[in-house]
Parts: structure tokens; sequence; C-alpha cells
């Protein structure tokens, strides 16, 4: 039986192009998740790799999509390889039990480990260089500009928190939060 196994790495990301490279292949049950590959719980992964069997095809898009590093990929492979199961990389091809074969899935493994860590240190780079910019802020970007802010927490001098909310649909919390920066910058 072939299976397919997706995954991304944000709830923000999606699925869907893996998931449509999986039905292509024709894969019978596609196991899917939204989970990051530097953890080693990941749920539905750990389902699949109960039920796979001798002679059973897993079917994966990307190395890097099933395993968290190379050593972690070539551990499991051979786990898989020692079960009779097939190693479909799409962007690679079929990996099989023969030493040519466990060749290619070491050195690939090395590159999606390799790709994956420099994809890393660009980001922590970018993240530098934004810390040098004076207006530079970590994290979410507010919901709301401080004009509305400013707008809110004027209503809210001449109405409770619940009608502030109704108007302008900004939280208490997020009204409490203000209220209280604006006290401390007027200290």
């Amino acid at each position: 039986m072939k299976y397919g196994y997706a995954r991304v790495s944000t709830v923000h990301q999606d699925l869907e192009s893996q998931v449509q490279q999986l039905k292509k292949e024709s894969c019978e049950v596609i196991y899917k998740e939204k989970f990051t590959g530097t953890k080693k719980e990941r749920p539905e992964f750990t389902k699949l790799l109960d039920v796979l069997k001798d002679g059973d095809t897993l079917v994966i898009t990307k190395l890097d999509r099933f395993a968290r590093s190379a050593e972690d990929g070539i551990s499991i492979i051979k786990e898989l390889f020692e079960r009779g199961v097939k190693v479909h990389v799409l962007n690679m091809g079929l990996v099989e039990n023969t030493p040519t074969g466990r060749l290619i899935l070491t050195i690939m493994s090395g590159f999606a480990e390799f790709e994956r860590d420099m994809i890393v240190e660009r980001t922590q780079e970018g993240k530098a260089i934004a810390r040098q910019k004076p207006d530079f802020r970590e994290g979410r970007p507010n919901k709301y500009s401080k004009k509305q802010i400013e707008h809110a927490l004027k209503l809210l001098e001449m109405n409770s928190y619940k009608q502030v909310e109704a108007m302008t649909g900004i939280s208490k919390s997020t009204l409490i939060r203000a209220k209280r920066k604006l006290k401390e910058r007027k200290r």
C-alpha cells in the first residue's frame, strides 16, 4: 500500500501543494500535520510509522518534510528498510535498501540539513539587521494603530469597557494594557 506524508512547520503554511503531489503519486492514505520538524513528537508521523509494514511504500515530497536532521532521516529510513518498507522522496526518487540507495540517502539528507541550517542562519542575520533599526519591535505587529487606541481610550472616559469593545472591536485586555502604558508614560 502507498502512504503519503505531508507536513508544514506552522499553522499558517498550506499543505495543499504537498497533498496534491502525493495524490498524483496514487497514495491511498495521506497523513498530514502542521507541526515543526524540529520537534521529535509529531503525532501524525508517529501514527504513520506504526502502520507501515513489509511491502508498503512511504511517499514524501522532500526529505526535510519528514526528518529533523540528516542523522534522524537516515535512522528512520534504515528502520523502514529493516521492516521492508520502500521510501519514495518525490524530489529524489525511490530510495532503495542497496549500497547506492543508502549513499544517495546520506548525501541528500546532508544537503537537506545544510539547507535548513542556512535558512535559520539567514533568518538570524535578518533579525540582527532589523534590530539595529530604531523602530524595530520583536514579535507580532500591532493589530490596532496608535490613533485607534487613543480614540478607544477617549471613548473609555464616557463608556464602559464592554461598550468601547462593542464600538471599536478592541478587547478589554488591550484597552487595559494601553491605559496602563499611558499612565506609565505620564509619570
